[in-house]
Order: C-alpha cells, then structure tokens, then sequence
C-alpha cells in the first residue's frame, strides 16, 4: 500500500510519546526539579500530540476530524482518538500535579499508563483487523506497535531521567521489540495474497469456471485504489530498507546504551539512542505500509 509520510510520522512519534508517557505514570526515575519535570511532561505529550495532528493530514476533510470520534462502537480509529484525547488530559493534569506538589499522584499515573497502553493498542488494531491486508492481519501486528512505542519511550525517559532507570533494561526492551518484529517479517514473508488463500479466481468469484487472467485494466488511468492500495516496492529495496531499519533502530540504539551503562556518562547520551531508533522506526513503518499488499490489488493483476 502507498506509504503516508503523515501517518508513518504519526505512528512512530505518538508511539514514542505514548510510550513515555506509559513509563513515567508507572513511576519512571526522573529529576524532581520542577524545570526537569516540565520538559519531561512536554516531550511525552508533545510527541503524542504532533503525531495525532499529523494523522489529520491524511484525511481527505481534517477540518471533520473530530466526527470520527462518534464511532466508537465499531470504528478501531474512532476509540484510539477518544484514548488519546482521555490520555493527554489525565497525563497533563498528572503533570501539573506533580509540578505544583513535587510528588507524583499514583492513580492517576497507573490511569495515565493505562491510557497510553491503549491507544497504542487501539492504533495497532486500525491495520490488525483488516482482514483484506494479510501481512497486517495477526496478533503480532499490536504487539509490533506496543513493543516499538516502550522500546522507544524508555530510551526518551531515560535520556531525560537519571542512572537510577539501568541501561541493560533498555537494552532487553529493544531487543524483544525487534524479535517480535522479526517474526512478523518471517509470518509476512509467508502470508502474501496468493499463500493467504486470496487469488483473483476468489477475489472475482469466477474460480468455478476455470482460471482467471486480467483481459485489461478496470480503469485506463490512475485512480484512488491505484493510488493508495496498489504500491509496489522491489524486494532489493525492501531488503536494504530492512537492514537500515535494524541497524539504526536496534543495534545502534543498544551500543549507545551499553557504553553509557559501562562507562558511566551522562544519561543524556542515550537521547543519541532515542534518536537512531527513532529513525530506525521511521524507516520500518515505511516498509509496514509499502510490503503490504491489499486484495483489491488483485483487480489490478496484481499477484
């Protein structure tokens, strides 16, 4: 499928966001100063909310994005924004407290990370429960999104928390979150649309008289479906953006700490960490819209 440079944004930084915001209302170590405490409320729910801005701009109305929320009964979109929103409201009043106080409020903390845990969740659900996108339809799906959004929110923490959080914690969340997305590469391998059981004999329903080839196109130009389901990217490509994504997501991120954790240095070292592995991550979401095939694709003569 077509790429989204606002939703791949989106994805990845409100992921990172809310991933910090999950490790600080469970009572991540940071400076008490209120300077401190500030700067760290501000980039966990700064960077939920650039990203959730940055998802209206795929919209084709972004002006209409609030009548999305309504749909909550069946829409997977519609609860990850009701989440959202209830999550930056509870974070920030637990923010203000903990600025006027000097302590932190441990309900609404445990209520903060709850709510964080579930947009994550409902996020990974949106492409999980499309039954019509293979690679995307798997329980690995959520736990891809989960791992990546704590893997990448610990490493913001701890750039902005003390030595108290140890480097070798990050290390095993990075590492789990990059197995988790190494089996969803190895099932994704192995669920493309003709392996998935999806062939233009059953997308066309003609399977009964025989097999079924593509005479000509539906459309002589380009049109939505084309446009947005229809994205091809070589395996050449597919596989160095691969490799990018592992080096600058998991590897790097995982020496940077191991130094810190070994040599002593300053915390604020592993915002190197935050940084690659964001980066990282951006190419990976890249490969999680552009690998996945649609069966509308197979109206197209696409196999």
């Amino acid at each position: 499928m077509h790429p989204a440079v606002s939703v791949i944004f989106f994805t990845v930084m409100s992921g990172a966001g809310l991933g910090m915001i999950f490790l600080l209302g469970l009572g991540f170590p940071v400076d008490a100063s209120a300077a401190w405490v500030f700067l760290v409320g501000v980039v966990g729910g700064g960077l939920a909310v650039a990203g959730l801005l940055a998802s209206t701009f795929h919209l084709g109305h972004p002006e209409r994005a609030w009548r999305a929320l309504s749909q909550w009964r069946s829409s997977w979109l519609s609860r990850e924004g009701i989440a959202a929103i209830a999550t930056l409201i509870l974070f920030g009043i637990y923010v203000l407290i903990w600025l006027a106080t000097g302590s932190r409020h441990q309900v609404l903390g445990l209520l903060s990370a709850l709510g964080a845990a579930l947009t994550v969740f409902t996020t990974s659900m949106i492409y999980a429960q499309l039954k019509t996108v293979p690679q995307w339809h798997s329980r690995l799906t959520p736990l891809v999104y989960c791992g990546f959004a704590l893997g990448s929110g610990w490493l913001l923490a701890s750039a902005l928390g003390t030595h108290e959080a140890p480097e070798y914690w990050g290390i095993g969340l990075i590492a789990l979150a990059w197995a988790a997305k190494w089996m969803w590469w190895a099932r994704a391998s192995r669920s493309r649309l003709g392996d998935a059981g999806s062939t233009p004999e059953s997308a066309t329903g003609l399977g009964f008289i025989g097999k079924v080839r593509l005479l000509e196109r539906p459309h002589t130009g380009e049109n939505y479906l084309t446009r947005e389901m229809v994205h091809r990217i070589g395996r050449k490509h597919a596989s160095r953006l691969r490799m990018l994504a592992l080096v600058l997501g998991g590897i790097v991120p995982a020496l940077v700490l191991a130094i810190v954790g070994l040599s002593g240095a300053p915390a604020l070292v592993n915002l190197l960490a935050a940084v690659s592995m964001l980066i990282g991550l951006l190419a990976e979401r890249w490969l999680f819209f552009a690998e996945a095939e649609h069966a509308v694709s197979l109206y197209y003569g696409h196999r």
